[in-house]
Parts: C-alpha cells; sequence; structure tokens
C-alpha cells in the first residue's frame, strides 16, 4: 500500500505512547488528548474503524501518587498501573463522548493472546465491539503482568492487535520525527527515512534501541512491530504525534514519518497467532541443513537436524529454534515432550517408534506450526 492509497484503508489500529500522552511525566495531557480524539473521529466519520493502543497508565499513576521518577520494583509498578489506569480510562472515555461515542477497556496481556482460545476469544469481541460502533482502547494488563506474561511495550502490543483484528494500517505516534538513517539525537546527519521496506535488515541497524525514561520501547521496539504488522500485511506508519492534525495528514497521504511497506506474504491467520507467541519452553539448536531447510525450504524440522535441546517443555509448548551461533531462527508448537526430543535429536525418522516405543509424529515441529523469525 502506498501513501496515496492510505485514505482507501477501513481499519485503523492507532497506539500513542506514554512520553505523548503525559507530557513527558507531568500528568495527562488532556488537551493533546482531545485533539488526537478529534482526529480520531474524524477518521470514523469518513468511515474508518478505529482501535486505540494507549500507554499512559503507569506514568498517570506515578503522577498521582506523588513519585518524581519510575520504579524499578513490581509492585510498585502494578500499583501505578492500577491508580493510573482509571484516569486514563476515564479521560478518554470523558473526551469521546462529547462526540457520542463510545469506549471500551480492553487490558491484555501475553498469555491471553498465546491462549489459542483465549485469543479468538478477543478477536471475536473487539470485532463484535467495532461493528457496534465502539472505540477499543487497549493497554496491556500492568497491574498484573509479570515477567513471564509480559508483552514488554505497547508498540508490540499495537502489532499484535493490528494482526489480531485484521487492520490495514498501523499508526504509531511517537515523540520522534520518524526512523532516521542514524540517531538524530547524537548525530547531526541523521537523515529522515519517508519509506522503507519491513524485510529490509538495515532497518534494525538503524533504530536506536533505548527508549524513554517513562515508556519502555524506543525506535528498535517499533521497527520491530512494524515487521511483526506486516505479518497481516499491515502498513505501519511511525510519526510526531505532536504534528498538526498527523492523524488525517498521513491518511491523506501527506509525507510524514516514516511508512513501512509490508514487502513479505501475509501469513495465514493461525500463523499469526503463533507469531504472536512472545515467551517459549524451550530451546532446539540446529545443525547447518536443517537450519537452511527452515530459513529457505519451507519444511517442517526432523529430529536428525537437532543437535541440542534445552528447557522444560510439553508436546504443544512453543520452543525456539537456533543455529549453531544461538540466533534465533524460528518458533514453533513441539510435538514432542523435552525428554522425548533429547531422545530423539540426531536421528533419523524411522528410529523414532524404536526409541519411543511409539511415533506421533514423524517430525519434531511441522511447517504448518513453525514462523520464521525476522
Amino acid at each position: 500500500m502506498q501513501r496515496a492509497e492510505l485514505v482507501k484503508a477501513k481499519r485503523w489500529v492507532v497506539k500513542i505512547g506514554s512520553a505523548l500522552l503525559t507530557n513527558d511525566g507531568q500528568g495527562l495531557n488532556r488537551e493533546a488528548m482531545a485533539d488526537w480524539v478529534k482526529q480520531m473521529v474524524t477518521l470514523r466519520q469518513a468511515g474508518v474503524e478505529v482501535v486505540l493502543v494507549s500507554s499512559g497508565a503507569v506514568a498517570e499513576g506515578i503522577k498521582r501518587l506523588g513519585w518524581t521518577s519510575r520504579p524499578k520494583e513490581l509492585p510498585a509498578l502494578q500499583a501505578a498501573a492500577a491508580v493510573g489506569q482509571m484516569g486514563l480510562a476515564q479521560a478518554w472515555e470523558s473526551l469521546f463522548a462529547n462526540d457520542q461515542i463510545m469506549t471500551a477497556q480492553v487490558l491484555l496481556t501475553h498469555e491471553d493472546l498465546s491462549d489459542r482460545r483465549r485469543y479468538l476469544n478477543a478477536r471475536s469481541t473487539l470485532n463484535f465491539l467495532l461493528e457496534q460502533g465502539v472505540i477499543p482502547v487497549i493497554n496491556e494488563n500492568d497491574t498484573v503482568a509479570t515477567d513471564e506474561i509480559r508483552l514488554g511495550d505497547n508498540d508490540t502490543l499495537g502489532a499484535l492487535v493490528a494482526n489480531l483484528v485484521g487492520a490495514e494500517v498501523l499508526a504509531i505516534l511517537t515523540d520522534q520525527q520518524g526512523l532516521f538513517t542514524a540517531d538524530p539525537r547524537s548525530n547531526p546527519d541523521a537523515c529522515l527515512l519517508h519509506a522503507v521496506k519491513v524485510s529490509d535488515p538495515a532497518i534494525v541497524e538503524m533504530a536506536s534501541p533505548t527508549g524513554g525514561a517513562l515508556g519502555r520501547g524506543g525506535m528498535a521496539t517499533k521497527v520491530r512491530a512494524a515487521q511483526r504488522a506486516a505479518r497481516s500485511g499491515t502498513v505501519t506508519l511511525i510519526a510526531a504525534g505532536r504534528e498538526a492534525g498527523v492523524l488525517e495528514r498521513l491518511r491523506s497521504g501527506e509525507v510524514l514519518g516514516t511508512l513501512f511497506e509490508p514487502d513479505v506474504d501475509p501469513m495465514p491467520a493461525r500463523k499469526q497467532w503463533l507469531g504472536s507467541q512472545l515467551q517459549s519452553r524451550g530451546t532446539l539448536t540446529l545443525d547447518g541443513g536443517a537450519a537452511k531447510a527452515l530459513r529457505e525450504q519451507g519444511k517442517s524440522l526432523l529430529p536428525v537436524g537437532v543437535m541440542a535441546v534445552s528447557g522444560s517443555f510439553s508436546r504443544g509448548d512453543v520452543v525456539i529454534c537456533v543455529d549453531a551461533k544461538g540466533v534465533e531462527i524460528a518458533r514453533g508448537l513441539a510435538n514432542y515432550a523435552a525428554d522425548e526430543a533429547k531422545q530423539l535429536m540426531g536421528q533419523p525418522t524411522h528410529a523414532i517408534e524404536a526409541i519411543l516405543g511409539y511415533m506421533d509424529d514423524d517430525c519434531l515441529i511441522h511447517r504448518d506450526n513453525l514462523v520464521l523469525s525476522e
């Protein structure tokens, strides 16, 4: 999708970061929020369905609790999220209500998206809300999230939501103008890139790996989000949220920020779900032949190509496949538990039944249950 075609897109996910929403930690910036609401209402009036992914709960909670910096202890962060989520939801609801638009608060964790049934339930709920003219306001459920079930940042959440609802556009509003050839904060010669392809490996190197004091994401997380969003054919736009009329101007095709073109084939729905699995139960180390078979030939993973097995996983759990250098190749659903995989590694397929006494599958991971890593 080129910029001129953005006006045709009928479903947008809009993600707004903490630094913008809280005016760099000074409490919710209601004036700015009102302006974004006005723009989203304009999109709605033009026939666009809008899903809002909103950061800011922890930052708002820190402000309300009178703290001067983001705490590091998990209970304190969860408490700040609980306090701040009240103000954040109230603010969005009251602002959209001025235009007689209802909102719905949806809080998610990785666990919600990793369980297939809950994933499908979340998709059905969001689609129904959109059919009813409601704008879902989505945030990570920081009040209960732990490292084991955390999505990590709302850029990732925005991409996964775009996959979930089949959005045509993911607009990430941030305090940066877009993706530069280098970090503009330290390199005065850095140039803004107006359009890139998600498959270009150079874009990862260009992105700054650090975020601000309030948020968890930097430009690197936004680039990865664009790559994840591309799994469902979603175009990602990263632009400065403080630009006047930014959403309306992006939709009109004006050259603002960076457009990430999804130059890869969209994945089937099941593989999109599998690609949302951020946590894993174990790791399989592959030899060169197996790594090539997965990367270049779209093959299933056979036991003979596995050199090492680590972790504790059961049949159906997500495991990571890495090459001999430890570089992640793919993620997939294991057909055998960890102790069985250890017995099978390096062995030919015809030996599975003799080793285990039975054979449920002729491969450790079937290609239909495997997704290549970016």
